[in-house]
């Protein structure tokens, strides 16, 4: 079950008639969406739809020609499954259900020759028509073919250790490429913290995920704004971090470091440069790569503590890639917004694939839901959670969710039993597929999740429906 297509709840749906219009089952919708309670669906509700078919957003200038072309199919499949009353006149905005291929299994066929003419892989073609044995196709089958996928690298963050997070890096590894147990903080004398990552790590290897080491200067507690002058402004000490690093690298089975400094003086900004470009010196010998994640910037002047030290540039030219953290515009301590806003996060991009090669950006997507108390005070901490939780919440008080174009991002408003009113913002179905879509127009390497451990069911099967997960 890996082609779907978003369906949005209105007045009057029941699962079942859903269902029964796309030709699925209530029990299928609601296992794939692992919905709280089926029978009580929300006015805006995103759903994903488990049918063999998949959508296409009408952009400016297309034809439903060129859109046919593109996919593989015929107009007038296009039409007739659309009932489009008049094709030359489509809107730009239509979501058209696109109609799957088939191919009937011709004499002297094998899966290897029907995967390569259709641009997509046997095992895409397995997974699709639920084939164990491949063994086992015979002339006449009819075989649904799967739309062609990039391949995209995906790198996963987790937090939890132990055998909770191991069993959160299982439940996600066959779609993840790397796998970052944060973090490893580093000392004034070039020492190491320590984190018990031997789980996490044996996890990632179970499913061919490639784990890094992923190093910082601040904690819960502590900015690292001193930490780091102290560090990127001494060699000796330099060395000591760097034999410490190689050293826990080879212990514990790391492929790749991820660098992480944060709140860095602009005057330091130079000598971060420098300990990124002798950090890649001494791995890269050793068969290390070296990544960094960096603030969301929108210009090379952009101001303040999070932003000025980061060079853009020079990190795309030093090292292998670059994840952009393109979240927490909905602070946990500001006002009620948006976590990963799209227009936000296209501001960002635009500035970043300017000075850094696109083969070597993650674009960093949130998997966690916010609560605000209403009015917002400055400085009172909203309740994050998971996105199951803010479903359960909207049924729970008889909220109807609402869409922020903009943003792209669901959110909605109720009142709890004291009376107090909240508001809410979350990830769906259709903010997922619109940062997916980032992802393919700005052409880049990949995503990076923050973080393991926010149940999200419906992201999981978008990512597997866009793209291939390059596998280390």
């Amino acid at each position: 079950m890996v082609i779907i297509i978003i369906y949005t709840v209105n007045k009057g749906d029941t699962l079942w008639n859903i269902a029964r219009r796309y030709d699925s089952s209530a029990a299928q919708i609601a296992t794939a969406n692992e919905l709280p309670n089926p029978d009580s669906l929300l006015i805006g509700q995103s759903l994903v739809i488990p049918i063999a078919a998949h959508q296409h957003t009408v952009r400016q200038g297309e034809t439903i020609w060129q859109i046919a072309q593109r996919y593989g199919v015929s107009v007038q499949s296009i039409i007739q499954v659309n009932q489009v009353t008049n094709p030359s006149m489509i809107n730009v905005g239509t979501v058209l259900i696109i109609p799957p291929r088939f191919h009937t299994v011709q004499v002297g066929e094998n899966l290897g020759q029907i995967a390569q003419y259709y641009g997509t892989t046997v095992e895409q073609i397995l997974k699709v028509n639920k084939i164990q044995d491949p063994s086992l196709i015979h002339i006449g089958d009819v075989l649904t073919i799967p739309f062609p996928k990039r391949l995209v690298d995906v790198n996963a963050y987790v937090m939890n250790m132990g055998e909770t997070g191991a069993k959160e890096v299982r439940e996600v590894g066959p779609l993840l490429t790397y796998l970052s147990p944060f973090v490893y903080t580093m000392k004034e004398d070039g020492g190491l913290g320590s984190i018990k990552d031997r789980e996490v790590i044996q996890a990632a290897r179970e499913n061919q995920v490639i784990p890094i080491m992923c190093l910082t200067n601040f904690s819960a507690t502590e900015a690292g704004t001193t930490l780091a002058h102290t560090i990127l402004n001494n060699t000796d000490i330099q060395d000591k971090l760097l034999t410490n690093i190689i050293n826990t690298m080879k212990e514990k089975g790391y492929r790749g470091l991820n660098i992480d400094f944060e709140n860095v003086r602009q005057t330091d900004r130079e000598a971060y440069n420098n300990f990124l470009q002798r950090t890649v010196n001494q791995l890269h010998p050793l068969g290390y790569f070296v990544s960094t994640a960096v603030a969301p910037k929108t210009s090379s002047t952009q101001t303040g503590l999070l932003y000025e030290a980061i060079d853009y540039a020079a990190h795309g030219r030093i090292v292998d890639f670059v994840i952009l953290m393109t979240y927490e515009w909905g602070y946990r301590l500001g006002p009620p917004q948006a976590i990963s806003p799209l227009n936000q996060m296209k501001r960002v991009l635009d500035y970043a694939v300017t000075v850094i090669p696109r083969s070597k950006i993650f674009m960093g997507f949130q998997i966690y839901a916010r609560d605000w108390l209403l009015p917002h005070v400055k400085g009172m901490e909203a309740e994050t959670f998971d996105m199951q939780e803010a479903i359960r919440r909207a049924v729970k008080y008889g909220a109807t969710i609402q869409y922020n174009i903009p943003a792209a991002s669901p959110f909605y408003r109720y009142t709890d039993e004291q009376g107090r009113q909240h508001e809410v913002w979350f990830e769906d179905a259709r903010s997922a597929q619109s940062k997916f879509n980032l992802v393919k127009d700005y052409g880049l390497a990949g995503i990076s999740y923050w973080v393991l451990g926010y149940p999200f069911p419906q992201n999981w099967l978008l990512l597997e429906d866009n793209f291939i997960v390059r596998k280390g």
